[in-house]
């Protein structure tokens, strides 16, 4: 499962080796541009922008984050796939990549093979939420009420076949219960319909319905780690609230094209865990509700294939719809 593949992360994301320094001195020379495939104000583009951030300090050149949103992602990883192999144009994608990757065959992309897995940044579960005059205080009263009027509640998501939207799947799927599911453009406009009340319930990314559980804008029920998150532990896990089995996580980080140097990609690698590993990094990420897992190139590559070929089978045994 998802904890096994990144319980030893934390000690095992050693540092590649230093590339010789006339290789490293040619890169970079100039911009990058980094794709996110969601809207600004999403849990993916709040990630992506903190390490852009810090990470175009360490490199010294500036990084230009572009919001590309659309199609679940792969708009943007559709263009980074087919873009010019030299490390200036980089995606910043989450566990909505691999699970499309798994469910379309007829991508633009090859997803296994167009796309090279650089580093792996974050692995959070999503906090379940709903509006805080829902009838549902807890995780049994929620499936109670989608028992009693099977189809009629909605969910929200950030657009189909993102990791919030199969959270939300894998919670029907698991308790045998049916829902509507609302896509949006993103994860702020969800959250602002599940405050206004237009939607019923939402399996938000943590830095985007955290903050609003803490500001008591929502009522949150549980999380969907295996265990409870440390950033709300007052909040049960969806396992321990009696829904046995269910484990979800959204795990970020960056892809290059295929056929980038390995010099760049060992440069990519090295300077964003040591972003990761900076007390101010630890800090923002704690604050932002997330979980940083850092892997190295090889680790965050056997995370990705992992995940698709999971996904590949919950989705043909759940018939779960992605269009």
């Amino acid at each position: 499962m998802f904890k096994k593949l990144i319980k030893n992360i934390a000690i095992s994301a050693v540092i590649v080796p230093v590339i010789a320094g006339s290789a490293l001195a040619a890169y970079p020379d100039k911009p990058i541009k980094m794709l996110i495939g969601y809207a600004p104000g999403s849990s993916t583009d709040i990630v992506g922008r903190m390490v852009a951030n810090d990470l175009s300090i360490a490199l010294k050149q500036p990084i230009i984050v572009e919001n590309r949103g659309g199609a679940a992602g792969s708009l943007a990883a559709d263009a980074v796939a087919k873009s010019i192999p030299d490390g200036y144009t980089i995606l910043f994608a989450q566990n909505g990549l691999a699970i499309n990757v798994a469910a379309n065959p007829k991508l633009p992309f090859n997803g296994q093979k167009d796309l090279l897995p650089v580093v792996g940044v974050a692995a959070t579960p999503h906090i379940l939420i709903v509006n805080n005059n829902s009838n549902a205080k807890n995780v049994a009263e929620l499936i109670a009420m989608l028992k009693a009027e099977p189809g009629k509640l909605s969910f929200g998501s950030s657009g189909i076949g993102n990791s919030d939207h199969m959270a939300g799947e894998l919670f029907l799927a698991t308790t045998g219960t049916q829902a509507i599911h609302i896509p949006y453009k993103g994860g702020s406009p969800a959250a602002t319909d599940l405050v206004g009340g237009q939607i019923d319930f939402y399996f938000a990314g943590m830095p985007v319905g955290l903050p609003l559980y803490k500001g008591e804008k929502v009522r949150a029920l549980a999380v969907t780690s295996k265990a409870r998150f440390s950033g709300a532990p007052e909040l049960v896990a969806i396992q321990e609230a009696g829904v046995k089995g269910y484990e979800m996580a959204l795990w970020q980080g960056m892809f290059v094209p295929s056929g980038t140097p390995n010099n760049i990609v060992h440069a990519l690698n090295n300077s964003v865990l040591k972003v990761l590993d900076t007390p101010e990094m630890k800090e923002r990420f704690q604050k932002a509700g997330v979980q940083i897992a850092p892997m190295n190139t090889q680790q965050f590559t056997d995370l990705y294939n992992t995940e698709i070929a999971r996904w590949k089978v919950v989705i043909e045994k759940s018939k779960i719809k992605l269009d």
